[in-house]
């Protein structure tokens, strides 16, 4: 909905009506006026105001005509910068029929941004060990979706991560000597491989050729390099840094040479605010022509709940991460040390769709409306709404389409979207997948929210995921009740049953109902689990046991059949076997207890 609407006393247009159009700059940016009477006017602040105009003018005249109404319009977004993030680099790297389904939904509800995230999956020239494995984007791959983007309003902006998340560059000999610290570290009883680049000139400037690279194929001026979870910072190459002149400072150092050969070239230059946020002391060093973007993926209700219930074990986890947990409860608390600095920072809500199946629709739209007034009221100029693929990237894109429409609307007029939510599943069909069985939407919003009657509560990530994911780490307050999990059944194998019935006409309608249908397979199968018990401390002996593990088994092994079969039709195949790899833990597990061991 716009945020300003008003029906006018006259007739609505014919449909050869005259169209009148001027350029109006004290409308607001991207801002337009629009008239839809006898004669049609459209008065637009910039070229995105006219191309937004445009889209409202083709929605008008696209209504039933008895709904056709004389109106005005006048509209403008909160935020001026609207992106969406896409992980390429767990496993799943979409093919071009992918990517341009995701510009064209990105282009309906109206962002113009999109950063494809990569640790190691761009084809860089010199790099061929790196990523030959894993169907990387090429450079040509990455003009022509600069292309598509321009054509949609959209700036395609290059994400490189360029400080921590290194893992699959330094798990080669070639690369290991750049790590901060070469040998696996433990952090609260878990042992991690290296993953952090040391903070040094030399490795600034081997990340410069890279983002080089990338900007040499676009044609934006703004780059996103990274520099989250540096979880070793300290422990090695750094550590005498790092105890003299204090963490922060170092970690504030490497930023600094990264980015400001960029911002003397006048790029803009964004960088994630987890470890800035803790660190009060540095907020005016944060570099001019940058900007922090503080990221927080679970909704204040629920995290309320999960911190309620979180156990020692689970808060010293995070504290050894360098997450401080009280942090986590909202984005006004996320955001609080650059709040206080009057920093400018912008907000990365997420899709809510990784470690899990099926999504966490209902978490996801809380906390996109969280960011969103929290970056309103403290005047951020981006939202940017996140979808990364931890763990094997099991859920396909269609599983975020929901999420990203409400961000959409969201990011553009949080007042005027608040009553989105209830259109979603009508907007799917109509505008999406031209469903005339209008079944897909409402099965995507149905099964999206199923996580949620799950009465177990963990942050930033499904019950239904962690069962068979990290098979052995769940903690009594995990493992949702018996009634609950019967009634996410019930949702489940409803909705496999009506989407059976959908009648898409869009081009990726069969594709989606596939994706959607082996998404809800592997959640059903995951409730089955906890049902069984087999996997969290109920029966694991006698006949009728082994029995019930040898069916898991067998239906696992269908599903990881159907998993590499549906994975290739958005897909690439590199990653496909790595992350059907993840599997095997919780397969082993049931074939132990299989064969009564």
């Amino acid at each position: 909905m716009p945020r300003r609407l008003a029906e006018l006393s006259g007739v609505p247009p014919k449909t050869q009506a005259e169209v009148i159009v001027s350029h109006n700059p004290e409308l607001p940016q991207q801002g337009y006026l629009l008239t839809y009477a006898e004669t049609i006017r459209m008065e637009y602040a910039d070229a995105a105001g006219l191309r937004y105009g445009q889209q409202t003018l083709d929605q008008l005249r696209a209504l039933p005509l008895a709904q056709q109404r004389a109106v005005t319009i006048e509209d403008w977004p909160d935020f001026p910068r609207r992106a969406f993030m896409l992980d390429i680099s767990r496993d799943r790297v979409p093919t071009r029929a992918g990517l341009r389904r995701l510009v064209d939904l990105l282009a309906l509800a109206r962002y113009n941004q999109l950063e494809l995230y990569i640790e190691h999956t761009f084809a860089y020239a010199d790099h061929q060990e790196l990523w030959q494995d894993a169907s990387p984007i090429t450079a040509e791959d990455l003009r022509w979706l600069d292309d598509l983007c321009a054509g949609h309003g959209i700036e395609l902006v290059p994400n490189q991560n360029t400080f921590g998340h290194w893992e699959r560059w330094l798990a080669l000999d070639t690369y290991l000597p750049r790590a901060e610290n070469a040998e696996p570290q433990e952090f609260a009883g878990v042992l991690r491989p290296p993953s952090t680049l040391a903070p040094t000139p030399e490795n600034a400037e081997f990340v410069t050729g890279l983002i080089e690279e990338l900007t040499a194929h676009v044609r934006s001026h703004r780059i996103n390099i990274g520099a989250d979870e540096t979880w070793e910072l300290g422990t090695g190459v750094s550590r005498r840094r790092a105890e003299q002149e204090g963490l922060g400072a170092v970690f504030m150092d490497y930023v600094e040479q990264v980015a400001e050969p960029w911002i003397a070239q006048g790029y803009a230059v964004e960088f994630w605010a987890d470890i800035l946020g803790s660190h009060p002391e540095l907020m005016d060093r944060v570099p001019e022509g940058s900007v922090p973007v503080v990221w927080l993926y679970d909704a204040p209700e629920h995290m309320a709940t999960a911190l309620e219930r979180m156990s020692p074990r689970e808060r010293a986890f995070n504290e050894a991460h360098g997450v401080e947990t009280e942090q986590l409860r909202d984005f006004s608390s996320r955001a609080q040390s650059l709040i206080e600095a009057g920093v400018p920072f912008w907000v990365a809500p997420g899709a809510g769709s990784w470690l899990s199946f099926t999504g966490r629709l209902d978490n996801a739209i809380s906390n996109i409306l969280d960011a969103a007034r929290t970056g309103i009221s403290h005047g951020s100029e981006g939202f940017l709404l996140t979808c990364w693929g931890d763990f094997g990237h099991y859920d396909p894109l269609v599983i975020s389409y929901a999420p990203i429409i409400f961000g959409g609307g969201i990011s553009w007029s949080a007042d005027s979207s608040a009553a989105l939510e209830d259109s979603l599943a009508d907007i799917l069909n109509r505008h999406v997948f031209d469903d005339e069985s209008e079944i897909i939407g409402r099965v995507l919003v149905d099964v999206g929210r199923v996580t949620d009657v799950l009465d177990a509560k963990i942050p930033n990530s499904s019950p239904l995921f962690r069962i068979i994911q990290q098979v052995g780490e769940l903690e009594a307050h995990h493992i949702p009740s018996p009634d609950s999990v019967e009634e996410a059944r019930r949702i489940l194998i409803s909705a496999a049953e009506r989407l059976a019935e959908a009648r898409p006409a869009s081009a990726e309608g069969s594709i989606a109902v596939e994706e959607i249908a082996q998404a809800m397979r592997w959640s059903l199968f995951a409730a089955d689990l906890f049902i069984s018990g087999l996997l969290t401390g109920g029966p694991s002996e006698g006949q009728d046991a082994q029995r019930e593990a040898q069916r898991l088994v067998d239906r696992m092994d269908a599903l990881l059949a159907d998993q590499q079969r549906v994975w290739l039709l958005s897909s690439r195949p590199g990653g496909l076997e790595t992350s059907i790899g993840r599997f095997a833990p919780a397969r082993r597990a049931l074939a132990r207890l299989a064969d009564g061991r």
